[in-house]
């Protein structure tokens, strides 16, 4: 055998004897290893490395001293298949293919050092028996949220915790902030006939994360009903459809959220308190300076790749665009690296020159300005002063960090219009609803983006910090055609929006990314935004060169369309509705199917005072108002006595038209957008509006009323509503109108009524001024008598048995549970709190009534959760004045909870029990 065969069997069984974390770890054969055990010299030895190496059947590995494995071995033992004549790196992590084969956070620039405790509660988040802990990632704009989130769900399917095939969905909450309905339907999908458009069944997001992992991006923008909904899916894994009312589907998901915004601030405390786990990614100013270091030579490695030719960066271009970054962290750092790279590259190809060359003087000028920024700071200064040196960096063709975030300019108008058509086509709408969708969300996301990343003082410099400054003086030219072909009056917003989405085509132009067929056909030659896109198609041709396909003509068209300023002189309208979110769901659908700007919402909790409902009102008249008054919609009557006061306060004529529904609302806005009528001329045609149906039925009027009372204005009282309202339906198919009322405007709401409708009763905690009209007491309706009461007043005196009294408690128990219970479930709790009491009833044999059980189930249960927390009760009464009976029978039922849940109550919160059965029933000790 040869000598050189001799070296490459050793190194062969060699390469097989070191372990996989070892090899990993920088393992391998040396020059010495070689020589001592085939009793070679070294340099005999060195020479036949030299010649393997060259054939490529080992690897080298740099360092001191260097190491040698087999290539055919190493692609054996990790399943991969290296490069071609890829025979020296730094480390076998280089030469892995997969991201499964090495721990996926050893990618992230500082996970040993700034980032190190936010890697080990990532793991932990993924690793955590049984399921994972939910998380949030709290940190500001484009420090690196998405990535993370994204390192997290790899390290899962490293180890092992997800398929190879789990899912990762992004889901930014933004989209769909204004219109919380059609957010439940994207996140938990939807039945056949949920709502009007929805002819089949949906799977939502929360499906198709099943096994996987659901990014919730922006997830402050998550109205309360959904952060409600997902809350409950965080504690029973179950979830309904839109349209279902029984949570029977299951699914194993878990959730990142992430947010710019302090969670306490922003987000339902109850939320808050679901989700174990808080990530604080630090800032690019916060990271070490070697770190900033490491993310901007990865940058440039990135552009590098991109455009293929190696960069060489001066050291004061280093410090300029390190010092540059004052708002948007990483992600404004990388926008400024590709700017700066963008125009190095065209003088490379103007100058013939095969590298990028980068110098100061060339730099824009706000770019430049981040050099005095780093002046300011003396210690970073120090720090970087050893940057006296070039940087040279070379593609090397290697996978960039961030491979899956695309990058893209801060609004892609491509990515916001591609994304909503496959969801609405889905859907089964037309194309004519499609663009009226399309038009108004783009409009949305425009003015988000313009508030949020632009201020009053020098936005002109911060654009041109994105885009060149040829591309903003020619869209500032289009807003000038516009304004004078369309007769409108078009802002900076439309300027800012025109030319990134042109620096988007021309960067997708350039990338070979556009394709020539349309998505769809919402416009038609004889829209005159249409005409005037191709006008402008025409000039971007003849000015930039580039040939623009007939697909960018509609793109543009609804750029022109979805910007147009809000009408001058139109009628602002408002909803106003009792509830937590009744207005805003009826001007949300109405603004999605119409993109109307001058109109708004005011939800009403009947717990909010009327004063404070007035000041709120007249604040948004205020604003509203474009010089021709504003109509206000309201759900009550007791809302149509604020219009003098409006009035008087603020000068502007206002309107009321009671009874607002959604189709109302439509009729109200189309005919003050679209046809442009009169305060006065909208009112008087709304007045006996009934709604689009033309059946040629008569209308049934509302002729009856029950009034429903109570003090909390949430929970307890949208259940008695409800109850009421099923009583009713059960009883007569005659429409009787149920009005809930806070207790401090009830007589007002009962007088607005009278003069309208007959109050049948008045039911709740308060009785009504006047005597004349019945009133049944809260503890007395669930009752026997005072269902029976409510019985006969519907149906003339006619007897009619009473239902389950049990029922209805448990109902109320768990509405008044769920809103401040954090850790039990009341659902599943509600049955051994039940039992209990019943216990009790047996013990003491006496029967509670209706306010005894309900105290007593809620007293329990919460007493319960204070047991898993260790928080019980410290009981300060004497232990001696309590009934010996009582506590006996306390102590007897509670075993209900040992043997159902593990759970012990104190001898402390058993005595809270007893004394507050001591109170009921007066057993006073002898």
């Amino acid at each position: 055998m040869k000598r050189i065969d001799k070296i490459l069997e050793y190194i062969a069984e060699s390469t097989k004897k070191i372990s996989k974390e070892a090899l990993l770890g920088g393992k391998g054969i040396t020059v010495a290893e070689i020589a001592d055990d085939q009793k070679m010299l070294r340099n005999n030895v060195s020479k036949e490395l030299n010649n393997l190496l060259r054939d490529d059947l080992i690897l080298k590995i740099k360092g001191r001293p260097v190491r040698f494995l087999h290539k055919q071995i190493i692609e054996d033992t990790f399943r991969v298949r290296l490069k071609e004549k890829q025979i020296e790196v730094k480390s076998i992590k280089e030469v892995l293919l997969p991201d499964e084969q090495v721990d996926p956070f050893h990618a992230l620039i500082g996970f040993r050092g700034s980032m190190r405790n936010q890697v080990e509660q990532g793991k932990a988040a993924i690793l955590y028996p049984p399921r994972g802990l939910h998380t949030l990632i709290v940190g500001q704009t484009g420090v690196g949220k998405t990535m993370f989130a994204r390192l997290m769900y790899h390290y899962g399917k490293y180890m092992k915790r997800f398929s190879e095939h789990a899912p990762f969905i992004v889901f930014n909450c933004a989209d769909y902030f204004n219109n919380p309905h059609l957010l439940l339907s994207h996140i938990f999908g939807h039945v056949k006939g949920a709502f009007t458009g929805a002819d089949h069944e949906k799977a939502g997001l929360v499906e198709k994360a099943d096994g996987g992992i659901l990014f919730l991006d922006e997830i402050h923008r998550l109205p309360p009903e959904g952060q409600e909904m997902i809350f409950y899916f965080m504690d029973t894994h179950t979830y309904n459809k839109l349209g279902e009312t029984d949570r029977k589907r299951d699914a194993s998901v878990l959730l990142i959220g992430a947010t710019t915004e302090d969670p306490g601030s922003s987000m339902l405390k109850t939320f808050i308190r679901r989700i174990p786990i808080t990530i604080n990614i630090p800032s690019l100013q916060e990271r070490a300076i070697e770190e900033q270091m490491l993310i901007l030579k990865h940058l440039f490695a990135n552009e590098a790749n991109r455009v293929n030719k190696p960069i060489r960066i001066e050291p004061e271009v280093v410090r300029a665009l390190i010092g540059s970054v004052t708002y948007g962290n990483i992600g404004q750092l990388k926008s400024n690296i590709q700017l700066v790279c963008a125009k190095g590259f065209l003088n490379s190809i103007h100058e013939n020159k095969e590298e990028i060359g980068l110098d100061f003087k060339n730099l824009p000028g706000n770019i430049r300005d981040g050099l005095f920024n780093i002046d300011k700071t003396q210690y970073k200064m120090k720090e970087m002063g050893c940057i006296s040196s070039c940087l040279y960096i070379t593609p090397e063709g290697r996978k960039a960090l961030d491979e899956e975030v695309v990058s893209e300019l801060p609004f892609n108008l491509y990515k916001l219009i591609e994304d909503k058509i496959g969801m609405l086509k889905e859907e089964g709408l037309d194309d004519v609803y499609i663009h009226r969708f399309i038009a108004t969300d783009v409009n949305i996301h425009i003015k988000s983006f313009y508030n949020r990343f632009y201020n009053t003082k020098g936005s002109r410099e911060r654009i041109l910090k994105i885009v060149d400054k040829d591309i903003l003086e020619f869209s500032e030219q289009i807003k000038e055609m516009a304004k004078k072909e369309l007769n409108r009056i078009y802002s900076e917003r439309f300027v800012y929006a025109f030319s990134l989405h042109l620096s988007a085509f021309f960067k997708r132009t350039r990338e070979k990314k556009y394709g020539d067929a349309r998505i769809y056909e919402p416009m038609n030659d004889h829209d005159e935004e249409y005409r005037l896109a191709q006008t402008i198609k025409s000039l971007i041709e003849s000015k930039f060169g580039v040939h623009v396909p007939e697909a960018e003509i509609t793109y543009m068209a609804i750029l022109l369309k979805s910007v147009e300023e809000e009408r001058q002189g139109s009628v602002g309208i408002i909803v106003a509705a009792h509830g937590t979110s009744t207005a805003s769901s009826i001007v949300g659908v109405v603004d999605s199917l119409l993109g109307s700007s001058n109109l708004c919402a005011v939800d009403m909790p009947l717990d909010v005072s009327p004063r404070e409902i007035l000041e709120l009102i007249i604040d948004k008249v205020k604003r509203i108002d474009r010089g021709r008054g504003v109509l206000l919609l309201v759900d009550m009557g007791s809302l149509l006595n604020l219009e003098e006061t409006i009035m008087e306060r603020v000068g502007i004529n206002v309107k009321t038209i009671d009874m607002v529904s959604t189709p109302l609302t439509l009729e109200a806005v189309r005919k003050a957008s679209v046809f442009d009528m009169g305060i006065e001329e909208i009112y008087q045609s709304l007045k006996d509006f009934r709604g689009y149906n033309n059946s040629s039925a008569a209308v049934q009027v509302v002729h009856k009323a029950i009034v429903t009372v109570c003090s909390s204005g949430k929970g307890a009282a949208v259940k008695l509503k409800e109850f009421v309202e099923k009583i009713v339906c059960d009883l007569t198919d005659e429409k009787i109108l149920v009005v809930p009322a806070n207790v401090r405007e009830l007589d007002k709401v009962v007088q607005d009524m009278r003069s309208k409708r007959t109050i049948l009763a008045v039911i709740g905690v308060k009785r009504p001024s006047e005597p004349e009209i019945p009133f049944i007491p809260l503890e007395k309706l669930i009752e026997a008598s005072g269902e029976q009461t409510l019985r006969e007043l519907l149906l003339n005196n006619k007897q009619i048995p009473a239902v389950d009294q049990s029922v209805v408690v448990r109902e109320l128990c768990e509405e008044s549970l769920k809103e401040f219970m954090t850790y039990l479930n009341p659902h599943k709790i509600l049955g051994m709190v039940m039992r209990f009491v019943q216990e009790l009833e047996l013990g003491l044999e006496v029967n509670f009534d209706y306010a005894t059980k309900v105290q007593i189930s809620t007293h329990t249960a919460y007493a319960l959760e204070r047991m898993v927390i260790r928080d019980g009760l410290v009981y300060q009464g004497e232990v001696k004045q309590l009934d010996q009976r009582i506590f006996e029978v306390v102590n007897r039922s509670c075993s209900i909870f040992v043997s159902g849940m593990n759970l012990i109550l104190s001898d402390d919160e058993k005595y809270y029990i007893c004394e507050m059965l001591s109170e009921v029933y007066n057993f006073i000790p002898q």
